[in-house]
């Protein structure tokens, strides 16, 4: 089984290379740079204990949003994480087949909790569960709804779907073995508010409500949650600038000697003989990538957000030797 690695680290990459936070460009990552405007909050959503109100609003907006049947659940949560943790939970027996190379922390959790974890190229079909992430981190790798498992209980990781359209097996024909997971941090750049979401059928959306516990999501994170997924104008937009830095941040890689061989609009995933050597002399000038111990040859980047951190990559791979 893959360790478990994860994108930042700048406290890390700190203890090697210097600096102070400050001075880091943070590339590591894929969560979008061009963070959603956080509204002005009045006081008492800080103080209050979050209300059914306030949860209602943001499932309904959630329902909108991602085009929920009305037959399916939405739970609420404190991160995608804490799903993932929650999930190996559910009870059964049998084997756990995990569609990788791939997010690593599916793999722990499950392994934790006593299943038995397949890491496969390919779906077998007699799996009791059967977990993806699509699009694939960190290759963007993406299956159709028709191309899952049809038995046992099928886990969507979809934490980077929204930056892309007509991806999301979420729609009016869904099956109901399906449990979809779905970030907030990712698209809408802010990770730190902690917000994640599970669509599925009732039975599971229960279980996994009981095992978060009340109050599992602030009421800053009900209430900014709502407004960013009512704001669809915002998605539109953000959809389209994020298409157009994804090709500039290829075009960037390319012509600094990277082969491209997989992504999403949130990250770019490329390829070199030295990919160490580059992901230390950006370390070097305090840029962050995010580098694979099990494939030495990959490397993944985040698209820059302000002009001037576009003007620092571009400055640092021309400085390549």
């Amino acid at each position: 089984m893959i360790g478990v690695q994860h994108g930042g680290g700048i406290d890390a990459a700190i203890t090697v290379y210097g600096g102070l936070r400050g001075d880091w460009l943070d590339l590591s990552t894929g969560i979008n740079p061009n963070a959603y405007p956080v509204p002005p909050l009045d006081l008492a959503t800080w103080q209050a204990l979050p209300d059914l109100a306030a949860a209602s609003k943001l499932l309904q907006a959630a329902r909108g949003f991602w085009n929920v049947p009305n037959n399916f659940d939405i739970v609420l949560a404190p991160g995608t994480s804490s799903l993932i943790a929650a999930l190996p939970n559910l009870p059964g027996t049998g084997n756990v087949e995990i569609l990788s190379p791939t997010y690593s922390e599916h793999a722990l959790a499950f392994g934790r909790a006593g299943w038995q974890v397949d890491e496969v190229a390919a779906f077998s079909g007699q799996a009791a569960i059967s977990v993806l992430v699509n699009p694939n981190n960190p290759d963007g790798r993406i299956l159709k709804a028709h191309q899952l498992p049809k038995t046992g209980t099928v886990i969507v990781d979809e934490s980077f779907a929204d930056a892309t359209r007509r991806v999301s097996v979420v729609g009016k024909r869904m099956a109901d073995n399906l449990i979809v997971l779905k970030s907030f941090g990712k698209f809408w750049g802010l990770a730190g508010l902690r917000l994640g979401f599970a669509i599925c059928g009732p039975s599971f959306g229960n279980f996994l409500r009981n095992s978060l516990g009340p109050w599992a999501v602030s009421g800053p994170a009900l209430a900014i949650g709502a407004r960013a997924l009512a704001d669809l104008e915002w998605r539109d937009a953000e959809i389209a600038r994020l298409g157009q830095s994804s090709a500039r941040l290829n075009g960037l890689l390319t012509q600094a000697g990277l082969e491209i061989v997989g992504g999403t609009p949130l990250f770019s995933l490329a390829k070199s003989a030295k990919t160490a050597q580059i992901h230390q002399h950006l370390a070097r000038n305090h840029i962050l990538t995010r580098d694979f111990s099990h494939r030495p040859d990959w490397l993944r980047f985040g698209p820059p957000g302000r002009q001037q951190d576009w003007q620092r990559l571009v400055q640092a791979l021309d400085s390549l030797q």
